[in-house]
């Protein structure tokens, strides 16, 4: 009888933690888990055939499918000679820092034999989103879709369709993709273009050797680009030219190593003032470093975004990892900080994770507060990713953060947690 009453209390808190359980399972989300094998397959395309690195075989690679709301994990092993790294594009990244994939910034790669978990919360998004890997090159052939559907009982902000079937655009190299982003570098030209455009890893009807089943899109055809003889170029922002670390810029900092890895002087503003789409100065002055921008946590973040005509004008995509923003401005010409605020949206503005900046083009965003550790503003063109563009951030004193924080010209950046 003594015994009755502590098995009795274990039975109730048992039956109270089960319907807990139910509770958040019925209006919370689930964990999905995946297993991504990084192989080496053989494909032909263009009437040549390759080896290509893939996930589990496939090509393009396997979809995602979640739930807002739903936690997912997936476990990446590497059975290839490269690193790797994979980055969810487009996933808000909340704490999740070391879940969101750029080589060196947030982890450091996957090496052959080796395996990484990656896990992050989907929280206040639905919709199509994809996944690739994020170091050198690879993502020609390492991508894939991510549907993240609404919450069970929430409809769609839409009609339903007759049928969902994802498309995904990329391109098709027939030789190595390493090598050609290798030469680029060495040389500072444009890497080679691409031998085929393709639609869900397939090249339209058009090209020699395609398959027929494909789907038939208008499309413009690449324009070949050439530097300058003789010399070699890296794209900059704010006249600096991003330059990898050996140690993840997330992992230098969470140890206090961060000495030696990176600096904090990462210019605000552009160091000298001239008419960005008109004629470039004779010495644009680019210095190489591993820079980055000190922000508070929580601050409230605009960035302006400035295209110039050096070297050569084309259109820059920049992508804010695991995090949103919002446009609120865009106009031609140089951006007037004295004249342009004016014409802000703020009642209504865009909210994107990608955005991009047309040639002859100044755009504003404005960020929600950096509650994110570990995100960072980076150029979505692959070759200026493989050669400069990026930012990270030393420990900020968080006692008196801002009400906003405004970065120059072109600015990039990461905001870290507080310690």
């Amino acid at each position: 009888m003594g015994s009755s009453f502590p098995r009795v209390v274990l039975f109730v808190l048992s039956c109270l933690w089960v319907l807990a359980e139910l509770v958040l399972a019925k209006h919370g989300g689930i964990t999905r888990h995946y297993k991504f094998d990084i192989k080496l397959q053989t494909v032909t395309r263009l009437c040549q055939t390759k080896s290509i690195v893939t996930v589990n075989g496939q090509f393009p690679g396997p979809q995602i499918t979640a739930r807002e709301g739903d936690t997912v994990l997936v476990k990446v092993t590497n059975h290839v000679q490269n690193n790797i790294t994979m980055h969810w594009h487009g996933i808000r990244q909340l704490r999740s820092g070391w879940a969101d994939g750029p080589a060196y910034i947030t982890q450091c790669p996957i090496q052959t034999g080796q395996t990484y978990v990656y896990k992050f919360t989907i929280t206040g998004q639905r919709g199509t989103l994809f996944w690739h890997a994020h170091i050198s090159w690879l993502r020609v052939t390492l991508y894939g879709p991510i549907v993240i559907l609404p919450k069970r009982n929430i409809p769609y902000p839409f009609p339903q369709p007759h049928k969902e079937v994802p498309i995904i655009f990329g391109e098709w190299w027939k030789a190595n993709t390493e090598t050609v982003i290798k030469q680029a570098l060495q040389t500072g030209r444009a890497p080679t273009v691409s031998d085929a455009f393709t639609i869900n890893g397939l090249p339209g009807p058009f090209y020699s050797c395609s398959a027929k089943d494909t789907f038939k899109l208008k499309s413009s055809q690449n324009q070949k680009r050439q530097g300058p003889k003789n010399m070699k170029f890296r794209a900059s922002i704010n006249n600096v030219s991003f330059v990898l670390p050996s140690t993840a810029l997330l992992q230098a900092h969470f140890f206090k190593q961060s000495a030696g890895v990176y600096t904090t002087d990462f210019p605000a503003n552009p160091p000298v003032i001239f008419n960005y789409t008109g004629n470039p100065p004779s010495n644009i002055m680019v210095n190489s470093g591993t820079k980055a921008v000190v922000l508070p946590f929580n601050a409230k973040v605009e960035v302006v975004l400035q295209d110039t005509s050096i070297i050569g004008a084309e259109s820059h995509p920049l992508h804010l990892h695991g995090f949103n923003f919002f446009v609120v401005g865009q106009g031609f010409g140089n951006f007037d900080s004295k004249r342009d605020p004016a014409k802000f949206n703020l009642v209504d503005p865009a909210q994107r994770n990608t955005v991009g900046v047309p040639p002859a083009v100044g755009l504003l965003f404005a960020s929600e507060q950096t509650t994110q550790e570990g995100e960072s503003n980076r150029s979505s063109v692959a070759a200026h990713c493989s050669a400069s563009v990026s930012s990270s951030e030393e420990e900020a004193d968080t006692s008196t953060a801002p009400e906003s924080e405004t970065l120059g010209v072109a600015a990039s950046y990461i905001a870290l947690p507080p310690q």
